[in-house]
């Protein structure tokens, strides 16, 4: 089974594209355990979760302790559920061969993200796994994206020539989706963004508007929006209860 057609399925059987993001802040547990923190986190949003997103640099910034916890939360979340490392590599191929393998073979995630700024030979490596996507930069929240993504290069932003990538690697086994970051998303902008897998930050604390996804024709790849801080720290402390809240707000997108 390709990787989108897996993720439709699950996002039919949740009811919504709802992501929950895995981003460990220690300082934000006051002395408490992360991992426990995250395994509570999962088991009480695994049944509302279309994905879960474990952000590596997160689990890096704690070191080799850091890493074996990412194993250990990755085996941890139900396989009913697709798992997309948030990484953003981006290195020369034989590089990132090596990266696809750590993520792909070792890490066995169903997704990671990457930075395709380098060109397409950049994301050739990981193109080869069957069952497998990516998701590579094309717009995302912050205020720099205006310095790159957004410029008009040969008649059309930055971020329409990242899409291409998809058609040129349509042959593939490997599914090619897109980053496109709520808060800086329009309509004009996914009106003009073809019909590609989305994972879609800046819900929640970001304080992403979800109008821009309600405005145009319906787009039928299976799209998946993140939210991290508003379901691991809500103010009170009811992870599942912010879940449900945020994969409410995105029933029928």
């Amino acid at each position: 089974m390709r990787y989108t057609e897996r993720l439709a399925q699950r996002i039919a059987t949740v009811g919504s594209p709802l992501c929950v993001g895995l981003d460990p802040r220690p300082e934000r547990l006051d002395g408490g355990d992360v991992e426990a923190h995250l395994r509570q986190v999962i088991d009480e949003t695994a049944e509302l979760a279309a994905a879960f997103k474990p952000n590596l640099a997160y689990f890096e910034a704690m070191g080799l302790s850091g890493l074996s916890m990412l194993e250990r939360v990755i085996d941890y979340i139900p396989d009913a559920v697709p798992i997309v490392l948030d990484a953003k590599r981006s290195d020369i191929g034989e590089t990132q061969k090596y990266y696809a393998k750590a993520y792909f073979e070792h890490y066995k995630v169903d997704s990671v993200t990457l930075n395709p700024f380098m060109g397409y030979d950049s994301i050739e490596p990981f193109l080869g796994y069957e069952g497998k996507g990516v998701y590579l930069l094309a717009l995302t929240s912050n205020a720099g994206s205006a310095d790159l993504m957004r410029k008009e290069v040969e008649g059309k932003p930055m971020y329409l020539h990242v899409a291409d990538f998809a058609e040129r690697a349509a042959e593939c086994p490997t599914d090619v989706g897109f980053v496109m970051g709520l808060t800086n998303l329009g309509a004009d902008e996914v009106a003009a963004f073809p019909d590609y897998p989305l994972l879609i930050p800046g819900l929640g604390a970001q304080g992403g508007d979800l109008a821009a996804l309600s405005a145009g024709a319906p787009r039928q790849a299976p799209n998946l929006i993140n939210a991290s801080r508003a379901v691991l720290f809500p103010a009170d402390g009811d992870h599942r209860a912010a879940a449900q809240a945020c994969a409410d707000q995105l029933k029928g997108l």
